[in-house]
């Protein structure tokens, strides 16, 4: 069975707006990425000159670097994978509630109610990468290294017609 041009011509338009729309969403995709890679880099490079210029350290600003390591670990990821690891942004929470956990103790010198919420919820997050790991290696998502193309009627016709 012969193609009519018609349906030649859609085909051909069809492949190039997708050709084009992929082209245009990695280019803001990857132009994200590193807007987004430069602005946590800088972050964690003001607050590193931060602490230099005070002349110490305090835990707070240990766990604030390492909650930047971990957002760039996770853009790291993301840009090398183009898969979210959700477990990185538990992770980035649980230390943000451990330095608020921290700071808030050491600056009342008495724990209180708030304390034992913060602790609960940092248990909670805790539990949820368990669940996050678990359910990761006892159901693995599938992994493809492209999306499926449609074929056309036309083209299934003459694949058909071929063998």
């Amino acid at each position: 069975m012969k193609i009519n041009w018609a349906e030649e011509l859609r085909e051909n338009v069809h492949g190039l707006a997708e050709s084009l729309g992929n082209l245009l969403v990695e280019s803001f995709h990857y132009l994200a990425l590193f807007a987004i890679g430069g602005i946590t880099a800088w972050a964690a490079v003001v607050a590193f000159l931060g602490m230099v210029e005070k002349g110490h350290a305090t835990v707070d600003d240990i766990l604030l670097l390492f909650i930047y390591l971990e957002l760039g670990a996770m853009v790291g990821i993301y840009f090398k994978t183009n898969h979210m690891p959700v477990r990185f942004l538990i992770y980035v929470a649980i230390t943000a509630l451990t330095r608020l956990l921290i700071s808030d103790v050491s600056h009342h010198h008495r724990p209180d109610l708030g304390a034992v919420f913060v602790s609960g919820a940092i248990l909670l997050l805790a539990l949820a990468i368990l669940v996050v790991r678990y359910a990761s290696s006892r159901f693995p998502s599938v992994q493809t290294d492209a999306p499926p193309r449609r074929r056309s009627l036309a083209r299934q016709v003459e694949a058909e017609e071929e063998a």
